[in-house]
């Protein structure tokens, strides 16, 4: 094994905080090798709802027959997996916290991929009628099922193997795995459109990046079945005396409460943005602002290529200053910006709408180097993987997952495209509210079986020097 080895604790029994340039050449081989395998997988889970989004018109026309409720009840199939998500995150989560980060992540990317390919050799309406619809939601449901294990699995596991001074800067990674995702289902299907055309992708072409999440899918798998579970978490396993996943469930709702609510607070506004600007943005702009598909897909790549090359320097920068500087920033940004950047993308001035995708842009890159490092840090050890992915899971079936079906449904029924930018400002208020509530957790150790900066003044006591707002006693 070459797993991280945590120097001596400090004075005072303290759970020791490990920096990165105490690490020896091969545990730093291996922290690179563990966030690899998890940015991997991340990256082919993205993919998947990506090509989904970017393809809703497609597949609005052949799996539900072109109707004229044939869009919502596409954005529904988009949806649909979310409803299923807290179910995979109660029983995951819990089960990763005691078999291992490792193997629950082996099965979630192998489920989310077979699914995914599934979806492109599923039968046209024409040909199968109402079969076609029942099989996209089955096998959306199964992808929901596995994806509420494989985020949260992804996140901790990459948390738990960073060193404590640089979990930001490797965190991001996880999230650029996402942006990268998407990005490559946004170049795939915009390049399918200009190339092929609107009718060979009616023709059978609008399968294809289905069927390629099998090989990428397999590539991620054998990438994350050669990696171990990190010592943070293998430590706390045999101190657990827990017998069961339900007893991990059990004491997560009850000794954890606070907790809870806190993550499920700043995952609407982080899932919200995240829906709406990247997956649903693509159909809004072509349904309700009858802007060219392709142009569309242009603009809304290159504000993620963007967005790539910020987010690691981004998430370094969270080392240096805290994660609540960023995190705050973004949160009034949506509060205070999201319908004026709306108002831009109705212009149908081209650069005052990539204006208005940048707004978004900005303030949601600002989240998403956060989550990787702040998210994990709110749950002691031994329910970290199960306290992410039920709050998070919960909180995303809510308002994040059908964010688009919600909207699409307000914009036909209000006729107001300004719908979206007043769903972020509820969304930002919320994310709002929890950020003030969040512990500072920059250089912060995650192990022991305390909130990490719960023991803020015990540190300053024995003279550490801790990173942004020092947390009060509790």
């Amino acid at each position: 094994m070459t797993e991280q080895h945590a120097p001596a604790a400090p004075d005072g029994g303290l759970p020791p905080i490990t920096r990165e340039h105490d690490l020896s050449p091969i545990q730093r081989k291996t922290v690179k090798k563990s966030v690899m395998g998890a940015m991997a997988g991340n990256a082919i889970e993205w993919f998947d709802y990506g090509i989904y989004g970017y393809l809703a018109v497609h597949l609005s026309n052949q799996i539900f027959g072109g109707t004229e409720d044939a869009i919502l009840w596409t954005l529904f199939g988009f949806a649909i997996s979310f409803l299923v998500r807290p179910l995979g995150g109660a029983i995951l989560g819990p089960l990763g916290d005691r078999i291992g980060r490792q193997k629950v992540l082996v099965f979630t990317i192998l489920m989310i991929s077979l699914a995914t390919a599934a979806i492109g050799l599923i039968p046209t309406y024409e040909q199968a009628g109402w079969l076609a619809p029942a099989l996209l939601f089955l096998l959306r449901i199964i992808q929901g099922f596995s994806a509420g294990g494989e985020y949260a699995g992804a996140a901790v596991y990459m948390a738990e193997h960073a060193p404590d001074d640089r979990r930001g800067f490797w965190g991001s990674f996880l999230e650029f795995g996402t942006l990268l995702g998407f990005s490559a289902a946004a170049i795939l299907v915009t390049a399918m459109e200009t190339i092929l055309g609107p009718d060979a992708m009616e023709a059978g072409w609008w399968r294809l990046p289905f069927l390629l999440t099998l090989p990428l899918g397999l590539v991620a798998l054998a990438m994350r079945a050669r990696l171990h579970d990190p010592e943070t978490f293998t430590e706390a396993k045999q101190q657990d005396t827990r017998t069961s996943a339900w007893q991990t469930l059990r004491d997560l709702v009850t000794q954890q409460p606070k907790q809870l609510l806190k993550i499920m607070g700043i995952t609407i506004l982080i899932n919200t943005a995240f829906y709406l600007v990247l997956t649903y943005m693509p159909t809004f702009l072509t349904t309700s602002l009858d802007m060219d598909a392709t142009q569309a897909g242009l603009m809304l790549v290159g504000v993620q290529l963007v967005m790539m090359a910020v987010i690691v320097p981004l998430g370094a920068l969270t080392d240096r200053i805290g994660r609540r500087p960023l995190l705050l920033t973004a949160a009034i940004g949506f509060t205070l910006f999201s319908v004026p950047a709306i108002m831009l993308l109705n212009t149908g001035v081209v650069a005052l709408q990539v204006l208005g995708l940048a707004i978004f842009g900005l303030f949601l890159v600002m989240l998403l180097c956060n989550i990787s490092a702040s998210l994990p840090a709110l749950f002691p050890t031994t329910v970290r993987y199960a306290g992410f992915a039920l709050g998070y899971n919960v909180a995303t079936s809510l308002l994040g997952g059908p964010a688009g079906l919600i909207n699409e449904a307000l914009i036909d029924s209000t006729g107001s495209t300004l719908v979206p930018g007043f769903y972020m400002t509820v969304a930002g208020i919320i994310g709002l509210v929890a950020i003030l509530t969040f512990n500072e957790t920059a250089g912060r150790s995650l192990r022991g079986d305390r909130v990490p900066g719960d023991d803020d003044r015990d540190r300053i006591a024995v003279g550490e020097t801790l990173i942004g707002k020092v947390t009060k006693e509790r």
